[in-house]
């Protein structure tokens, strides 16, 4: 397995995001963006990731966009433990462990979508 936010693990995740089949949007939906802003982290590595969805699929690049559809803050150990599996959404959401700023309506099915491509 790549190192989390290594240029491998990018390009792995956006080969596994082209075959994971089309999201669940509803018949006419725009395109959503979805900040991860990720604190404690190296100074290395990004402080956010943006995930780009539409009805074809999604692409992931290191950064941030200005048109966010959500932005969910989370910290860089909670994140690669959300990438690797060895943490949950639900688990996480519980917990306290992300925030969530933004247009949160119809982002659990994406969300939840995002990570199972990623199975």
């Amino acid at each position: 397995m790549s190192a989390f936010l290594s240029d491998e693990w990018f390009s792995s995740l956006s080969e596994t995001l082209k075959t994971a089949g089309p999201p669940p949007f509803d018949e006419g939906a725009v395109d959503v963006r979805i900040v991860f802003e990720l604190t404690a982290g190296p100074s290395s590595s990004p402080h956010a990731i943006t995930f780009t969805v539409n009805r074809d699929g999604a692409t992931v690049q290191p950064g941030d966009h200005l048109a966010a559809y959500a932005v969910i803050r989370i910290s860089y150990d909670d994140a690669a433990e959300l990438a690797s599996g060895k943490l949950t959404s639900a688990k996480a959401v519980r917990d306290g462990r992300l925030k969530i700023r933004g247009d949160v309506h119809g982002l659990v099915p994406l969300l939840s979508w995002l990570l199972a491509a990623r199975a």
